[in-house]
């Protein structure tokens, strides 16, 4: 009747580590990117008795009690919850987030970052130094030097819609250029109509202000459109005041000559623009990190790297919602949507997997195990009591 105490208390023990499991779960339920863990429940060695063997020769066994075993981790996706934050994302299937803290690398699901007063880009909890990838190695984010934008001067301007031929003469008005120090500049294109002499010709002025720059022609076919060798006009733009010149085209191949009513020429598109100053940091889905400035422009030259691993049971959690490799597992590296690899839910955060109904069902099967177990405790200790009351009654 002793190994009964034993067996029962090997199951007070493994039911007590079962009941710490549990409550680990439940105690990160609002752990962003946290992953639930089962423990396993072994049986112990065994002791065997030829003498009371079957009629097969199978010897009688006894049981030695239980352990409990390895905790696995469950890695199954969890909810995602919006958070409004542009540099929040979470990952949409297989991947973790690569970081290093003080030399370390680990791995996360959490992707709560923020940018430090070095432009690094780090996790928001403790500031370790969240990885991109760029040629397939692995690299610091850091816009320290990509605050600003330089201006562009202006080298093309592209007009479209159309020109009537019941128009004698028709002006494009304040058309915005810049110079290469990023100062913007308007200008007038001042267009006649000279079909009368030759045919679908347009001559034309470009003015600033009262200063005539340059003056050209475009022609059109008959059926309309612009003639090939007449529809750009290149020149030497030199705005002056310690700005560079610089050789602009006009280009009108996207226009038309129609007889309609009324000309409508206008500018659709020009390639300048003045000096700006970082106004957003985001992610996208694909894990790049997009700069976006005053000016209208954006940077796309940094971008997020994931891990992921042939066997994840050789992960093992550190805390602070973070893995270290233990054991024999091959990496890969790459960007998010990237062969295996999930893509990018951004603006939010990948909330834990744990299962709460799961994890209440489970504690009650527990409990009665515990319970259950020291009920045999009990039962053994009375009987090794009436033992020894047989022997004191002689």
């Amino acid at each position: 009747m002793l190994e009964s105490l034993y067996i029962g208390m090997s199951g007070l023990t493994s039911y007590s580590k079962g009941l710490s499991n549990i409550s680990n779960n439940v105690a990160n339920l609002n752990t962003t990117g946290y992953k639930g863990s089962d423990l396993a429940f072994l049986d112990l060695f065994y002791q065997y008795q030829f003498a009371g063997s079957n009629q097969q020769g199978l010897p009688f066994s006894q049981g030695g009690g239980v352990r409990a075993g390895n905790s696995s981790t469950s890695f199954a996706q969890g909810d995602f919850r919006q958070t409004g934050n542009d540099l929040d994302a979470a990952v949409n299937g297989n991947g973790f987030f690569v970081v290093n803290k003080d030399g370390k690398t680990f791995y996360t699901r959490a992707g709560q970052f923020e940018f430090d007063s070095n432009g690094i880009l780090t996790t928001r909890d403790d500031g370790a130094r969240v990885y991109g990838i760029r040629n397939g190695a692995l690299t610091e984010i850091n816009i320290s030097g990509k605050r600003s934008n330089p201006p562009k001067a202006t080298t093309e301007i592209v007009f479209t819609d159309s020109l009537s031929n019941s128009s004698t003469t028709f002006d494009v008005n304040n058309i915005v250029v810049y110079d290469s120090l990023g100062k913007e500049h308007q200008l007038t294109l001042r267009l006649t109509n000279n079909s009368a002499t030759v045919p679908g010709q347009w001559t034309f002025k470009l003015l600033e202000g009262t200063t005539e720059l340059t003056a050209g022609e475009f022609r059109y076919d008959g059926s309309g459109l612009s003639n090939p060798a007449f529809n750009k006009h290149i020149f030497s733009y030199a705005p002056g005041e310690g700005a560079s010149a610089t050789q602009l085209t006009l280009d009108v191949s996207a226009s038309n000559f129609f007889s309609s009513s009324a000309s409508s020429l206008k500018v659709q598109s020009q390639n300048g623009y003045a000096a700006g100053f970082l106004s957003r940091t985001a992610l996208d889905t694909d894990g790049n990190l997009v700069l976006t400035y005053s000016n209208g422009q954006t940077d796309k030259s940094d971008q997020l790297a994931l891990a992921y691993f042939s066997d994840q049971n050789a992960l093992q959690a550190q805390g602070g919602n973070r893995y270290s490799v233990f054991g024999q597992s091959e990496r890969f590296l790459g960007t998010p949507g990237e062969r295996a690899l999930g893509k990018l839910q951004v603006s939010g955060i990948e909330l834990s997997n744990v299962d709460l109904a799961q994890e209440f069902s489970e504690l009650i099967i527990v409990q009665r195990g515990y319970q259950a177990s020291s009920q045999v405790i009990s039962a053994a200790n009375e009987m090794i009591q009436q033992l020894g009351e047989i022997r004191g009654r002689r």
